[in-house]
């Protein structure tokens, strides 16, 4: 493993100034109402490096009210007008993707190079949809002669998105599109582990859009909780765990009748077949891990599914592949694997490593902090692969949401099928094969809602993206997702 050593402490620095938030809520930015504070640190030295609102359900409730007040007015806008104004915020957050850069590096410890991807991405992922929302059609349906019928799509109003710690900017681009431009309102709320950047996305939606078209939460559980139970948010989103999104569905339905829609996590297999090129399919299974995200992504494919006929050829690739990832300062260009983001998931992650060892799975390549002084604080973690290993074993069945890659052996194909479906989640799976019809037999075969075949990792505009079983329900990412954001009326017309 190459290893860059975290220099200076970033906390107070030019690249990451201590950061003093504030949520936006009605078009201002503004503290929350019982004036308590979320504070931040750098997982990377758990320096203190910025602090945002911590809302309650009194917040909650005035940023539902302000985006009811707002809501009725920006759906009587033309779809030209709606995509101006997003176009708008576009350009203006881009130009402060630097200040957003730095802070997002400091705030979730991904190193710089993918994160500067995101914030790009995220960009390209809203103008899509604003692009996309022209395509947002009713139908005429011809049941009868002299009549007409057809029908129109309509906005929900207020809706609700609950967006995940790894890609902070990323979600928060990607969530507002689809509501928008479909005419809602939205409340953004990021994770209380990484919500620095959404007080500067909150400024330049302040700064551009109409007061209450968006606003943004800042804080914990009862933040959320509180836009979960509200009776008049009906359209809700929430992107994390799959304990969590169970939990948010059960609160929902207490209240009323909402449309919920959740991507959840993922223990995703990774199938390489006997013709499968050794070398390529092994890189290919790390970069499939997100070792950059430090394997904090739902899509990682976790689980590594191997014919006997190489795989010690694959699991030394893997080895070799895996020593040569550079971890480090995340603002390091190097740098291409930082720290855990929070002590609770790093203790997550290492208590899977130890259960890895002790039910007998053969480490093959890290399971602890790396060597050096720079890395004794904060939540450092070597790059993990284990060999050997089998279904029955908790790193072969939990998602651990960290660094750790589980290399299994197989022989039998419909054994192997029934592995890679033995589990409760399906998110994402790749197939590798140069035989066509066993790579379509087996990705029909697979119980999950994207599967790359001899690829993984990409995301394609328009395919859209969610999972099977407790990995979620909805599509995102296309025109499912815009839909999801509208409800579907039907007019008559008597001549």
């Amino acid at each position: 493993m190459n290893v860059t050593a975290s220099s200076s402490n970033h906390a107070g620095s030019a690249d990451a100034p201590f950061h003093d938030g504030r949520m936006l809520i009605g078009g201002r930015m503004v503290e929350s109402v019982g004036g308590q504070w979320l504070e931040s640190r750098n997982p990377a030295n758990l320096q203190l490096i910025g602090r945002v609102p911590a809302a309650n359900a009194e917040d909650a409730a005035l940023a539902v009210e302000a985006a009811l007040k707002a809501q009725k007015d920006w759906a009587k806008l033309d779809m030209d007008q709606r995509a101006a104004l997003l176009l708008k915020f576009c350009d203006k957050l881009k130009e402060r993707s630097d200040e957003i850069l730095a802070i997002e590096v400091a705030d979730t410890g991904n190193t710089i190079m993918p994160m500067r991807k995101d914030i790009a991405n995220g960009l390209e992922r809203l103008k899509y949809f604003i692009g996309l929302a022209y395509e947002l059609k009713g139908q005429s349906v011809p049941s009868t002669a002299k009549n007409l019928h057809f029908t129109v799509r309509e906005p929900y109003g207020v809706c609700a998105r609950i967006l995940a710690f790894n890609h902070p900017i990323y979600f928060a681009l990607c969530g507002i599109g689809a509501p928008l431009m479909a005419g809602n309102a939205i409340i953004l709320k990021p994770s209380e582990q990484s919500p620095l950047s959404a007080s500067i996305f909150g400024e330049v939606a302040a700064e551009v859009l109409p007061a209450g078209i968006v606003n943004v939460l800042t804080g914990g559980l009862e933040a959320g909780e509180a836009l979960v139970r509200h009776p008049r948010i009906k359209r809700l989103s929430f992107v994390g765990s799959a304990r969590t999104g169970m939990a948010i569905q059960r609160a929902a339905a207490e209240v009323c009748v909402k449309n919920v829609s959740l991507e959840l996590g993922g223990k995703n297999p990774f199938i390489i077949y006997p013709d499968a090129p050794v070398a390529k399919a092994a890189r290919a299974a790390v970069s499939g891990m997100n070792f950059g995200w430090q394997g904090q992504s739902c899509g990682s494919t976790s689980r590594l599914l191997v014919h006997e006929s190489i795989y010690d050829e694959v699991v030394a690739e893997v080895a070799k592949a895996v020593a040569e990832i550079r971890v480090g300062d995340p603002f390091s260009e190097q740098s291409q694997m930082g720290p855990i983001n929070s002590e609770a998931q790093f203790e997550k992650v290492m208590a899977a490593i130890r259960s890895g060892i002790e039910e007998g799975a053969r480490l093959v390549y890290g399971g602890k902090r790396p060597e050096g002084e720079a890395f004794q604080t904060g939540y450092w973690v070597e790059p993990t692969v284990f060999a050997d290993v089998t279904s029955d074993m908790r790193i072969a069945r939990e998602e651990i949401f960290g660094p750790v890659l589980s290399i299994m052996k197989w022989s039998d194909e419909a054994e192997m099928i029934e592995i890679a479906n033995g589990v409760d989640l399906g998110l994402t799976a790749a197939v590798w094969t140069n035989d066509i019809t066993r790579a379509m037999t087996t990705a029909r075969a697979l119980e999950n809602g994207y599967v790359w075949v001899n690829g993984v990792g990409a995301h394609v505009r328009g395919m859209p993206y969610g999972g099977y079983k407790n990995s979620g329900i909805g599509r995102e990412r296309g025109i499912e997702e815009l839909i999801s954001y509208t409800e579907e009326k039907s007019i008559h017309i008597m001549l």
